[in-house]
């Protein structure tokens, strides 16, 4: 089962400057216990601000990964996906792009088009909240579909669609990884990996202990 974090500083409790070291820390955590991707989802930053937040996360997050034993064994390491612009993704060292729902066709292409111009390989995850936006996403590395179950998340109020539809996305991407997202338990993430998913995200699913028993 595939782990995917999503970050959610406002969750965190303190003042700005806490706030952030305590993701810092999170993540790190993270990716010292099997966490297998990280998306850095700090919309609400200026660009400078959340240039700097991640690259203290890409930082924290290598370092960790290198010194974890169960990696070593794995031959995996946790890999950081930047929620935002290609160009600051690039410059803070994260090894790929989340793109949302509403990035234009084609941009998988363009953010690996300008990793590999920089001599590097990106891995790009795309959210997905329909059948059609999934078929249309299989240039994707990753597929994040939500939500899949009812969640206080969404802004809009969207609700759950169920497992048949996270089944029916599972089918339609063919051969890329669907992961769930979306009011997604310790006690739902085997009924979301029996409908076709890879993997499980979150963001209040892994502020606390409980995403542990999923490894």
């Amino acid at each position: 089962m595939l782990l995917y974090a999503i970050t959610g500083r406002r969750l965190l409790t303190g003042n700005e400057a806490d706030r952030q070291a305590a993701l810092v820390r999170l993540t790190r955590a993270w990716a010292s216990e099997g966490v297998d991707y990280i998306q850095i989802r700090e919309k609400d930053l200026p660009p400078g601000d959340l240039a700097s937040l991640a690259r203290r996360i890409v930082v924290a997050v290598h370092e960790a990964a290198v010194r974890a034993e169960a990696v070593r064994e794995a031959g995996r390491a946790t890999r950081v996906l930047l929620n935002g612009p290609l160009e600051l993704a690039l410059e803070t060292g994260a090894d790929g792009v989340h793109l949302t729902g509403t990035a234009p066709a084609g941009a998988e292409g363009a953010v690996r088009r300008a990793y590999r111009q920089a001599g590097r390989e990106a891995i790009v995850s795309r959210a997905c909240h329909s059948v059609e936006e999934v078929r249309a996403a299989r240039d994707a590395s990753l597929i994040v579909f939500a939500p899949v179950f009812e969640t206080v998340v969404w802004a809009d109020g969207r609700a759950g669609v169920g497992l048949s539809a996270l089944a029916q996305a599972c089918r339609s991407a063919g051969e890329v990884p669907v992961i769930a997202l979306g009011g997604v338990t310790p006690e739902n993430a085997a009924d979301c990996i029996a409908a076709g998913a890879a993997g499980v995200a979150g963001i209040r699913l892994f502020l606390g202990d409980a995403w542990r028993k999923l490894r």
